[in-house]
């Protein structure tokens, strides 16, 4: 390549730097000017101009400060609103979503109220982690989706709500199932079965059209029957009646269940134990 073709493109290379740096030094020497400037008017158009072109930092800035300067006033509903979704654009749901439900508060009548409050709770949402951590954000998302619902019964976003509990929901259960197979696992281990049970009846009464139910009681189940068999001899036999009382209520609600043969068999040792009690109470034992 001849030498003028190298030093060309260098130069173009140092004029392209110097015209960008140029333009982004009168840039911010332009917004530098708006944010200092009096004119609470050109600053509200400003604020407005870069929200639209998407400068969110800029804008956030400029409606942070007209907040308090139009409170009161006409403007002061659109500049908190543009002002609520710059922090939302963002990403900041934590943030936002308070300022959403703040935004419904103060304008009750807004013709932004019903979004601000639906995005209140659709900012919970998208705060919801996997279903492996801390659920505290999921159940509020839920809590507000309800809310709501409640608040607008009529309204166009009802069926996206009921969409989004939906799969706020599904991590709870799975969450729980997690939780209760867990229980069951470590029951052996510190001799205690009633965690695992009393973690089976919260999921059924919870998750009663759960995919995992059949699995659930079954696990109920057979931890009345071996919180039986470890027990004192004085509690065995009622015990027993529980876990039996369990297999009868699982065979009728889930006669097709891929864990009914591992229940019968439970049902099976259940009955054993209680023929092999009654034994030691005829023969005086």
């Amino acid at each position: 390549m001849p030498t003028f073709v190298v030093h060309l493109k260098t130069t173009l290379k140092y004029i392209i730097v110097i015209l960008t740096l140029s333009t982004l030094f009168f840039s911010c020497d332009r917004f530098n000017k708006v944010l200092k400037s009096s004119d609470y008017d050109l600053k509200l158009a400003k604020a407005d101009e870069y929200y639209k072109k998407a400068n969110y930092v800029k804008a956030i800035q400029l409606y942070q400060e007209l907040i308090s300067v139009f409170k009161g006033s006409e403007k002061a509903e659109e500049v908190y609103y543009y002002f609520t979704y710059c922090n939302y654009y963002q990403g900041d749901y934590s943030l936002s979503q308070y300022h959403f439900k703040n935004f419904a508060r103060q304008f009750p009548n807004s013709k932004h109220t019903e979004e601000c409050y639906f995005m209140n709770a659709y900012c919970y949402y998208l705060s919801s982690p996997h279903y492996t951590l801390d659920q505290t954000d999921t159940k509020s998302a839920i809590k507000e989706f309800q809310s709501f619902v409640d608040e607008y019964p009529e309204s166009s976003r009802i069926d996206t709500c009921n969409a989004l509990v939906d799969k706020l929901r599904y991590k709870l259960e799975n969450k729980d199932y997690d939780l209760l197979k867990q229980y069951f696992k470590l029951a052996d281990y510190f001799n205690d079965y009633k965690a695992a049970i009393g973690a089976c009846k919260n999921f059924l009464k919870e998750f009663p059209d759960s995919k995992y139910v059949d699995e659930v009681y079954f696990i109920m189940i057979e931890s009345h029957y071996l919180l039986a068999v470890k027990s004192v001899p004085g509690k065995k036999m009622e015990r027993l009646d529980k876990a039996i009382e369990s297999y009868l209520k699982f065979v009728d609600l889930y006669p097709k269940s891929d864990y009914l043969g591992k229940a019968e068999g439970v049902y099976a040792n259940c009955l054993q134990a209680k023929e092999n009690i009654l034994k030691k109470e005829k023969n005086g034992f």
